[in-house]
C-alpha cells in the first residue's frame, strides 16, 4: 500500500467509538472550475475528496486552499489511462473533460478519449470499488436543436465530423458507456447534462461567452460577438450548478437517466454583451466575427425532470450571477494576463 492509500483508508475508516465511515469522493477534473467549487463543497460537508486531473485545463491555484486539508488527495493523472489503488472510494464525479471550444479544439483526438476512454476507465473503478458514478455531460449532444426548450426525450442534431465533433460526438458516446454500464454490470450511474456555466473560479483565458465578454469589457477592448447575435444561451450560476449536481448524485438507484441541469432563462449574446458593459461601465464598442461551423442557434434546457425528480431550480439570476462573477475577474486582472488575442 502506497501513502497515498494508507491516507485515504485512514480517512475512511471508524473512530474508536465506532463511528461511521467517512464517506469517500473522487473527482476526476477536480482542478478545473466546476471541479475545483465541488471539492470545496465535498470537503465542507465532511467528505474525504480526491481530487484526480492532468492539469491540462485544470490549474493548480484552483485546489492550493484545499491541499493542506486533511481530508483532500491530489493524484495528477490522465484518466484515458486506468486509475488504480487500494483505498475505498464511495463515489466518482467525471468532469474531465475540456469543456471550452477553444481548448477542448486543441487536441481533438485527445478530447475524445478522455470522453469515451475516460469513462470507461472510471466506469471500472465504480464497478471495483462498489461506488455510484456521475457523469458530467453537456447541453452540446444536442448539438444545433431544432427544438427548443430542449427536454432529454429530443435525441439532438448533431454533426459528427465537425470541428465541435470530438467534445459533442465524445459526450454521447460517455453516455451510451454510463447507460450500458448500469444495465449490464448493475453500477449506480447517474448523468447530468450541463448547460452554460459560469461564475468566480473561471479562467480569465477560458474561451467561453461570459469570460470572454467580462475580460474584454474590463480592458477596454471590443466586445467579440460572432455572428449577428441573435443566437441564445442560458448561463447557470456555478453554485447552482452545484447544488443539482449533488442532489443527483445523492438520487435513488432508479433516476439513472439523464437529467438536464442549466438555467431556462434565455438570452441573446447581444443582450449578454449589453448586459456586461453596463455593468462593468465599459465603453468597448462590439465587433462581429463570422459564426463558427455547427455553433449553436439556440440553447435553452427543459428542467421538468429536474424540478420532479430532484426538487431542483437554479436561483441565481444572470444578472446577480454577473454581480458576484465580475469582481473575480477585477481581482485576476491585478496579476498581469495576456490579451485573449495572444492567448489565441
Amino acid at each position: 500500500m502506497n501513502g497515498f492509500d494508507h491516507a485515504v483508508t485512514e480517512n475512511s475508516a471508524t473512530d474508536g467509538a465506532g463511528a461511521p465511515a467517512v464517506k469517500t469522493v473522487l473527482v476526476a477534473g477536480g482542478a478545473g472550475f466546476v471541479g475545483a467549487r465541488l471539492c470545496q463543497r465535498l470537503l465542507a460537508s465532511g467528505a474525504s475528496v480526491i481530487c484526480v486531473d492532468n492539469l491540462q485545463t485544470g490549474r493548480m491555484a484552483n485546489i492550493d486552499p484545499m491541499m493542506e486539508e486533511a481530508m483532500f488527495r491530489f493524484i495528477r493523472h490522465d484518466i484515458i489511462a486506468p486509475l488504480e489503488f487500494s483505498a475505498p472510494v464511495d463515489e466518482i464525479y467525471n468532469l474531465a473533460c475540456p469543456a471550452s471550444p477553444p481548448k477542448y479544439q486543441l487536441d481533438p483526438v485527445h478530447t475524445f478519449k478522455t470522453s469515451v476512454l475516460g469513462a470507461l476507465n472510471l466506469l471500472g473503478l465504480a464497478r471495483n470499488k462498489g461506488a455510484r458514478i456521475l457523469q458530467a455531460s453537456t447541453s452540446e449532444i444536442y448539438g444545433d436543436p431544432l427544438c427548443s426548450p430542449q427536454p432529454e426525450s429530443y435525441l439532438g442534431n448533431v454533426n459528427p465530423v465537425g470541428p465541435r465533433s470530438c467534445y459533442d460526438e465524445g459526450k454521447r458516446a460517455a453516455e451510451t458507456l454510463f447507460h450500458d454500464y448500469g444495465l449490464q454490470h448493475g453500477v449506480s450511474i447517474k448523468i447530468a447534462r450541463i448547460f452554460n456555466t459560469y461564475g468566480p473560479g473561471m479562467a480569465p483565458d477560458d474561451g467561453r461567452v461570459v469570460s470572454n465578454f467580462i475580460i474584454q469589457a474590463l480592458r477596454g477592448e471590443p466586445i467579440t460577438i460572432y455572428g449577428n447575435g441573435s443566437q441564445t444561451r442560458s448561463f447557470c450560476f456555478v453554485d447552482d450548478l452545484l447544488d443539482g449536481l449533488m442532489l443527483l448524485m445523492a438520487s435513488p438507484h432508479e433516476v439513472s437517466y439523464p437529467v438536464n441541469l442549466g438555467n431556462e432563462t434565455e438570452f441573446t449574446v447581444a443582450e449578454l454583451a449589453k448586459l456586461v458593459l453596463a455593468k462593468t461601465g465599459s465603453s468597448s464598442n462590439t465587433i462581429h466575427n463570422a459564426l463558427p461551423i455547427d455553433d449553436p442557434r439556440q440553447r435553452r434546457p427543459d428542467i421538468v425532470l429536474a424540478r420532479r425528480v430532484l426538487g431542483w431550480r437554479p436561483e441565481v439570476s444572470l444578472d446577480a450571477g454577473l454581480d458576484r462573477t465580475i469582481p473575480w475577474f477585477r481581482a485576476q486582472l491585478a496579476v498581469a494576463l495576456p490579451s485573449l488575442e495572444e492567448v489565441a
